[in-house]
């Protein structure tokens, strides 16, 4: 087998093994380098997303919540379960069994697609050579006319709390409890915490959230960050803000807590610790000094909007190079780099990447929040519908939250939509479409929208635009 190659790609994460899969589809010869080996110590594609993170919380968020509902919220449907019971084990199986699936089918897409994969650590060297030593410590290197980095990250670690792998664990390992701890702490009130808080919360654990920061999710809109405190707090989290954590001891079996709030030192004691402060880039052993990459000082890699990094022929993508932390967006940049390198046109609008978090309610958005606008000093006009008014919501049982959609006062253009309730994480890619084409909230307006859907509230918050939404109140001029 020849080592040269018009492709390498280092990682098979989600941005990694959708470059390799469109290179090879343009014509190109592709290899793709992977070093993930699972919990049976076998080697498994598909990156953090498909092992420890998007997909197996996604599962663990699906069951939970489907035994919260039968164990207290299925009773008004007329339906009456008794004594629900949990199966941990079983959850656990069902959540890796997902897993297997879908990591195995990304090897299956790699053959179909004639992507040869390689096991092992992958390192850039000078001259875009790749230097690949395998599980067995044996060393092969591979040549390539182009080069792709998509190592991916990891979970981030802080003195104060220091990982133990049993008691004080990071994000992946909170995947995988055994039990469901009584009391449970969770540093870090952002997406994955308020996800595995959920998780955790809904199978029976006290849950305890220490958020550094003063507001909540500050990321997000400031109202329906807001509608979210409130609602997860009634659901029964409790989210401290402004609590700075500033030691962590493991004693007799528990978790000792110190930190800090309102200048005061309080303390904690959980059975659990779950550290989930954010991600940092995979990138200490990606590239040899001889290469000469830049990088900044927290590891990510310098790239421009295509993704082209210091070197030529060196494209960087996904969680190393600059911009949020998600999947999507490193698969819409592996596209982008696959085709530039095949010589087409290619472009990903960063303007328009949606978030979600994937609670009960769920929140997403797309485009500019209205404290943006405000700090932008733009002219803008506000749509809102609350889901208590959707018949379908009503009908689910699930009527929380809101959609929101902020449009240009002059032009009334979309500038961003902004919601929280029952499936907001496929709503939002209504938001995304008609953003991408430019639309403004009155082409969103006279759109027809099936009856009964929840994506009526998307319509009807297009409508309050203008003061033309037909299901609530008109507003007070």
């Amino acid at each position: 087998m020849s080592n040269k190659y018009d492709v390498v790609v280092i990682g098979a994460g989600p941005a990694g093994y959708v470059a390799a899969i469109r290179c090879a589809q343009l014509g190109l010869k592709t290899a793709c380098v992977d070093k993930w080996l699972n919990e049976n110590n076998k080697p498994s594609l598909g990156g953090t997303c498909l092992n420890v993170g998007c997909i197996p919380s996604k599962v663990l968020l699906e069951s939970s919540e489907l035994f919260e509902l039968a164990s207290n919220g299925i009773a008004e449907h007329g339906v009456e379960i008794k004594n629900a019971k949990l199966n941990l084990s079983a959850m656990m199986q069902r959540k890796q069994k997902v897993v297997s699936e879908l990591t195995q089918g990304i090897s299956g897409l790699f053959k179909s697609n004639g992507v040869t994969a390689y096991e092992g650590h992958g390192r850039l060297q000078a001259k875009n050579n790749i230097e690949v030593t395998g599980h067995d410590g044996k060393a092969q290197t591979l040549e390539a006319a182009h080069v792709i980095l998509a190592s991916g990250s990891r979970p981030m670690e802080i003195p104060s709390a220091p990982l133990d792998g049993e008691f004080i664990v990071d994000s992946s390992a909170a995947l995988s409890f055994e039990s469901v701890p009584e009391r449970l702490g969770i540093i870090g009130g952002g997406v994955i915490g308020l996800e595995l808080g959920s998780v955790w919360r809904r199978l029976g654990a006290e849950v305890i959230l220490l958020e550094a920061q003063d507001e909540f999710l500050t990321m997000a809109d400031s109202q329906i960050a807001k509608e979210g405190l409130k609602l997860f707090t009634k659901q029964g989290l409790d989210i401290r803000l402004g609590a700075r954590v500033v030691a962590c001891e493991v004693k007799k079996g528990k978790v000792e807590i110190e930190y800090q709030q309102k200048d005061e030192t309080c303390h904690e004691k959980v059975d659990k610790l779950i550290v989930a402060v954010g991600r940092c880039p995979n990138t200490d052993e990606l590239v040899s000094p001889d290469a000469e990459l830049i990088l900044d000082e927290w590891g990510v890699v310098h790239v421009d909007e295509h993704c082209c990094t210091s070197l030529p022929n060196v494209y960087a993508i996904g969680d190393i190079v600059r911009g949020p932390m998600l999947a999507h967006k490193g698969s819409e940049e592996g596209i982008m780099v696959a085709e530039r390198i095949a010589e087409h046109h290619a472009e990903v609008n960063y303007d328009l990447i949606p978030s979600v978090i994937y609670t009960s309610p769920e929140i997403a958005w797309t485009g500019k929040t209205e404290q943006a606008l405000k700090t932008e000093g733009i002219e803008y006009k506000t749509g809102m519908f609350p889901f208590a008014a959707s018949g379908r919501a009503r009908a689910l049982g699930d009527t929380s939250g809101m959609v929101k959609v902020l449009a240009d006062a002059k032009t009334d253009r979309v500038l961003g939509v902004h919601m929280i309730g029952p499936h907001c994480s496929e709503l939002v890619a209504q938001a995304v479409i008609a953003m991408e084409f430019g639309a403004s909230s009155e082409d969103l307006a006279v759109t027809m929208f099936a009856h009964p859907t929840l994506s009526e509230a998307v319509h009807e918050a297009a409508l309050d635009v203008s003061n033309s939404a037909i299901h609530i109140a008109r507003k007070r001029k």
